[in-house]
Order: C-alpha cells, then structure tokens, then sequence
C-alpha cells in the first residue's frame, strides 16, 4: 500500500475567535462576541507572529526533511498561517476542503454555557451520546470529520507515495489524525482530548519507519515557539460544546 514518509500537521495560529471564545468562556457569557463567520475569522497579531515563527522552523529544517507539499483548510485563519509560515520556502501550497474545522450547526456562537441554556436538549443527548458520535443539528460528528479526513489520507497516500506533505488545519483534525493514522480506538481518542489542549501553531508529525509504517514522531509541539521567541497560546477551538 502506498504510504508517505513524513506528514505533519501544524493547527493555525491563534485567532481573534480563539481570543473571544476564551473571553466568553471565563466570564459565563453564553454567547461568543464573533464578527465574522467560522471561514473568515482572521489571526490575531499573536497569531500572525506564532506563524511567521513557524516558517523560520520550517526554513531550518535539513534539505532530507523539509515538506515537499502544504495542504491547507480553507478557513482564512489555516490559509493565512500557511502563507506566512511557508513564504519564501518554495513549497506548494493547495487548499482542501476536507480539511475545514468541525461544523456546529445550531451550537455556532454558542460557549458550553450557552449550549447548557439555549438548548439544554442537546446538552443531554450530547451527554447520552459522548463526545465522538454526537452530532448537532446543521452540524458535524467527530466521526463525520474523521470519514473525510479519511478520504483526504488515502488520496495524499495516492499522489505522494514516499512523499513529504504538511498540513494546516484545526485542533480537532490533529486529534482525528492521530485517531486514523496510529489506529486509535474511540476511547483513547476521547482521553487525549481530555488531557490536552492543542496550542496553536504547534507541530505534530509522523516519520515512515522502516517498514514503511508511519508512527508518532512529535505531538502538540511548540518548541520552535519557544526558540524563535513567539508566545506559545493553547486557547480551545469555538465549539460550543457542554462539558
């Protein structure tokens, strides 16, 4: 079967919706202060420069490692993480819809507060169902974002057979990617998400062995944050979920 010998995914930079989630969130506000729809939120300035920081750790990695190709989620946040951290690396870049965040239907806008307010219903089948297979109205599942990355991993695996590719997308992506490439089940999925908040702009890879199998190189990693002097931030998606 063909496989890829290095795939990374990198979460965008932080977002002026990362920022007022967190702001709602802390002060039990039920609704999120959005501007823009989910497609078009922007970076913030921190996020602009988590991803210029990103592209310096690109630009030094040995010629042997370096991502020959960038898919990117069309979200203006992941597009614009992309071109900053990939600017004058020569790497081609594509955006890929399946790659897009998590959608929310009835629940977009809303803090887990909110959710627990407006739509208590929801609140408990959410509860009945568990995090994985629940689905909102107008909405996604996790299980339906991991069929498509499923179908975006085979064709990657199709055209880049022993290739280099990175992706740009979002905090629930990286955990699905794990999900699909390392074969984890429903339960150990769900116990990452409890013991980690993906940072922004971290880095989480996989190396081909020499079977040519991939396993886990990096995850949630923002050392280059570190190195290049960016403010690492962790702040969680908008998703409007009841804990």
């Amino acid at each position: 079967m063909a496989e890829l010998a290095e795939l990374w995914i990198v979460r965008h930079g932080e977002s002026t919706a990362n920022v007022a989630a967190t702001a709602a969130e802390t002060s039990g506000a039920e609704l999120i202060d959005l501007t823009h729809r989910d497609a078009d939120v922007p970076l913030s300035p921190t996020g602009e420069e988590q991803a210029r920081a990103t592209g310096r750790w690109l630009a030094g990695l040995p010629e042997g490692r370096r991502p020959e190709v960038a898919v990117v989620s069309p979200y203006l946040r992941a597009r614009r993480t992309a071109e900053l951290a990939l600017a004058g690396t020569g790497v081609p870049m594509s955006r890929d819809e399946r790659l897009r965040d998590r959608e929310l239907g009835i629940l977009d806008g809303l803090t887990g507060h909110g959710v627990r307010r407006r739509h208590p219903e929801e609140a408990g089948r959410r509860d009945r169902l568990g995090k994985f297979y629940y689905r909102p109205p107008g909405g996604e599942s996790w299980t339906d974002v991991a069929l498509r990355l499923r179908t975006l991993l085979g064709d990657l695996r199709r055209d880049h057979d022993g290739g280099r590719v990175l992706l740009f997308g979002h905090d629930a992506l990286v955990f699905l990617l794990r999900y699909l490439v390392e074969g984890l089940t429903e339960e150990e999925l769900m116990a990452l998400t409890r013991e980690h908040v993906i940072a922004n702009c971290s880095v989480t890879g996989w190396r081909a062995d020499d079977a040519g199998r991939l396993r886990p190189e990096t995850f949630n990693d923002v050392a280059h944050l570190h190195r290049q002097g960016a403010r690492p931030t962790r702040e969680d998606e908008v998703h409007a979920e009841p804990v």
